[in-house]
């Protein structure tokens, strides 16, 4: 075991607002699977040190959880207003989470039209059928070649619509028809113009995919949460013209909040889920 720490950041917020989905608050941890690796972690609430008990180097969570992010600076550039100081104020310490590509696309696109818990199961499910069993039931998430061929058995899993999209964009990523690591070296437009290539691939999964594992920061995801709060909230903003389409949302918030408006929406996201409206 070791300890990490940064001043601004908070475990709980971080790994509870939606933005990952293989981490349960368990007898005052958090478990999950990262990196392939079994790990618990807990934050001390006296001193904020983060325990960490994983095979995985400290340098690789300081990494996952953004430390290199300037949090105070970046949310000092969002806090445009009443409601998002507010929004800031209530869950300071959130960060992004520097997600790997592949589990993060893959997750996302079962994301389509489910909830968080249905997520989680399709996940775990996947990773069960074709990933690597680890300790305490565990397994880690499958890599692309486990998903290209996988067989019936991934009607089991019950993924519905998905799991015909899912096994097609892992064909793509492992023939090498398809290349991540390219996204990073594109800006945020043409990377979102390229994901959305693959099947099963949206505007917001896109989005949520460039944020999440890619470094994009001016992506805005647009779920149903988001689109209600900022029709609530900012539907009467002379950009919108009377008419907040999700396409509208995304372009707004870009205008609105800056380079940084994938943090902005984070927070407004895990407010909304916490409290609604």
């Amino acid at each position: 075991m070791y300890t990490i720490f940064n001043e601004d950041f908070n475990l709980e917020y971080t790994l509870d607002c939606g933005q990952v989905f293989r981490w349960s608050y368990i007898d005052g941890w958090w478990v999950g699977v990262v990196a392939g690796r079994f790990s618990r972690l807990r934050q001390d609430s006296r001193t904020w040190e983060i325990t960490v008990d994983s095979e995985l180097p400290k340098e690789f969570f300081e990494a996952y959880f953004r430390f290199d992010d300037d949090l105070e600076h970046i949310l000092n550039e969002v806090n445009k207003d009443e409601f998002m100081n507010e929004a800031i104020n209530k869950y300071w310490g959130l960060r992004l989470i520097r997600q790997d590509p592949w589990e993060c696309m893959i997750s996302y696109m079962l994301a389509t039209a489910w909830n968080i818990p249905n997520i989680k199961r399709a996940i775990s499910k996947i990773s069960e059928m074709y990933g690597r069993e680890m300790e305490f039931g565990f397994y880690g998430f499958p890599d692309a070649e486990s998903l290209a061929y996988a067989d019936e058995g991934i009607l089991e899993c019950k993924l519905g619509f998905r799991a015909e999209r899912i096994v097609d964009a892992a064909v793509e990523i492992a023939t090498g028809a398809f290349d991540l690591d390219e996204l990073f070296e594109m800006d945020y437009s043409q990377a979102k113009k390229k994901l959305m290539e693959l099947n099963g691939i949206g505007d917001k999964v896109a989005d949520c995919i460039l944020l999440f594992a890619f470094d994009k920061m001016e992506a805005f995801p647009v779920d149903t949460h988001v689109e209600q709060v900022v029709k609530n909230v900012y539907g009467d903003h002379e950009f919108f013209d009377g008419n907040a389409t999700k396409s509208k949302i995304g372009d707004w918030g870009r205008e609105y909040f800056g380079e940084y408006c994938g943090y902005a929406q984070q927070y407004f996201f895990y407010q909304k889920r916490m409290e609604g409206l």
